[in-house]
């Protein structure tokens, strides 16, 4: 004989094909549907006044896992779990009863243990960056150790986009998957963080990575982010970033790429009116090394500046060996002439890195190439001046860790011989980080000077000197001189411009 179903059994079987005459019940769990293993869940099940009684059940289970009568006056019913384990995950409906008969089921809810997996977290970071402007882009990017089948997102606490499948990544020997967020708006702000699960068991989940926070930011104008030390420094050398911009902000915040969450700062006001900020790292190791960004803020407002320019830091090091560095076609060259600057390695290099010593450019990056079973890459100058002579090294890097750079090659010393006085024009032109603090004179008058400010503390000063002898139908011609004075008095070598004609107004 066949086994007969029971009634209640033949209820729930109904109930699957059949509306009910009751109003379909809500199911929810407190605190989260995602609970860490060994934590106490509660599931609420509401439905009708005039429901009688109240059936959870959970996919995959031949009978209800619970039954309830509501608690008087409310409509709904508790189920309470003490402390999880993982037969506990898993997707759950309810339902409920009277004397006239069933309801829907109602939604799905899925309970997650997360936590199951513990030896490696993942790490979560935002790119380009965690403050992302109102109609703009975002991507995150979960990273894993451990190769679980699918990466999965969430937000305050809830599941946040569909899981990604998880793919290797060899230059980093790791696995990732990357969400995507288009036209961001402020409902976007919140806690971010990814798990990793396997197919078999979708409902027991990693540990969670460290929170991310994500901020929107507004239109107002991007502050400007440098430092005094340079950016190529050796491990446990002082480094202080400093934030600042001509708009009266309240605040700053610093911001390195991959780190979970803002260093912030108040501000001080400099004699020029500048708001800045200063953020002390040093002294530096390894984990300095990364991309910065800094952001404005004011009191009122909780939206942030647009991002200032990256800056880079790179330590030195921290790859146990050395490239080397040599000139082509020779180390002293005339004005005019090319030149090109060979590093090289026979380890694995991926990037290298040129710098100048005491320069205030950049150092120059450039991928290497592997030839004659070496890596190298070349830097080459065209029409060199004397502003290029100095002292260069030169360092590499792997993509795997960019900002971590070998120990610096022997250096290399350029000399550009000629008249060392007579440079381009173009160093008329200072770099947008120097702010003019006055212009010069509409007319020539004999040794004046003027000076520009930087907001970091250095001036610089023009001097001007007006050229005896020009005839009332020629404009007159001014010598000019520029350097550099720290606010202690103490100079820095001055480079003389060439003459230029500037006609008075």
């Amino acid at each position: 004989n066949k086994p007969s179903l029971t009634a209640l059994q033949t209820h729930l079987l109904l109930s699957y094909f059949l509306a009910g005459t009751l109003h379909k019940p809500t199911i929810k769990a407190e605190p989260s549907s995602m609970v860490s293993s060994g934590s106490a869940v509660t599931i609420w099940c509401e439905g009708s006044l005039d429901a009688e009684i109240y059936f959870l059940h959970k996919e995959g289970s031949q009978k209800p896992w619970g039954t309830q009568t509501p608690e008087k006056p409310e409509n709904k019913a508790k189920f309470s779990i003490p402390s999880v384990t993982q037969q506990h995950g898993g997707q759950y409906h309810c339902y409920c009863y009277s004397s006239t008969g069933w309801s829907e089921r109602s939604d799905t809810l899925e309970l997650v243990l997360t936590g199951i997996y513990y030896y490696n977290k993942p790490s979560l970071t935002a790119l380009p960056s965690p403050v992302v402007t109102s109609g703009g882009n975002m991507t995150l990017k979960c990273v894993s150790q451990d190769e679980y089948s699918e990466l999965i997102l969430t937000k305050d606490d809830q599941k946040f986009l569909s899981s990604q499948n998880s793919q290797y990544i060899h230059s980093i020997m790791q696995y990732q998957a990357l969400f995507s967020i288009d036209h961001v708006t402020p409902d976007h702000r919140g806690t971010f963080r990814c798990y990793g699960y396997y197919n078999q068991t979708p409902h027991w989940w990693s540990v969670p990575s460290e929170p991310l926070e994500i901020h929107t930011s507004g239109l107002s104008k991007k502050p400007s982010l440098l430092t005094h030390q340079g950016q190529i420094l050796d491990p446990g050398k002082s480094l202080t970033l400093q934030c600042f911009s001509d708009i009266n902000y309240d605040r700053f915040a610093l911001y390195k790429l991959g780190g979970a969450d803002f260093i912030h700062h108040g501000v001080q006001w400099t004699q020029s009116g500048l708001s800045l900020a200063s953020f002390t790292l040093g002294p530096v190791s390894s984990s300095t090394g990364g991309q910065y960004r800094c952001y404005g803020a004011h009191n009122l407002s909780s939206a942030w500046s647009a991002s200032s320019d990256p800056l880079d830091i790179l330590i030195t090091g921290q790859l146990r060996f050395s490239p080397s560095l040599s000139v082509k076609p020779n180390s002293t060259v005339h004005s005019g002439d090319n030149v090109t600057l060979l590093c090289q390695s026979p380890y694995k290099v991926d990037t290298f890195i040129l710098s100048k010593e005491g320069a205030d450019q950049q150092p120059q990056p450039l991928k290497s190439k592997f030839q004659v079973e070496e890596f190298q890459a070349e830097f080459s100058m065209s029409a060199v001046t004397s502003a290029l002579s100095g002292t260069y090294r030169c360092y590499g890097s792997q993509d795997s860790s960019p900002y971590l750079l070998t120990q610096a090659s022997v250096p290399v010393e350029l000399t550009v011989s000629g008249d060392n006085r007579k440079v381009s024009q173009k160093a008329l032109s200072l770099p947008e980080k120097w702010m003019p603090a006055a212009v010069l004179p509409d007319t020539p008058e004999p040794d004046s000077s003027v000076g520009l400010s930087h907001s970091g503390g250095d001036v610089w000063k023009v001097e001007q000197r007006a050229m005896a002898g020009h005839s009332g139908s020629s404009p007159p011609v001014r010598r000019l001189g520029c350097g550099r004075e720290k606010r202690d008095g103490s100079k820095r070598p001055w480079v003389q411009l060439p003459d230029l004609p500037l006609p008075v107004r």
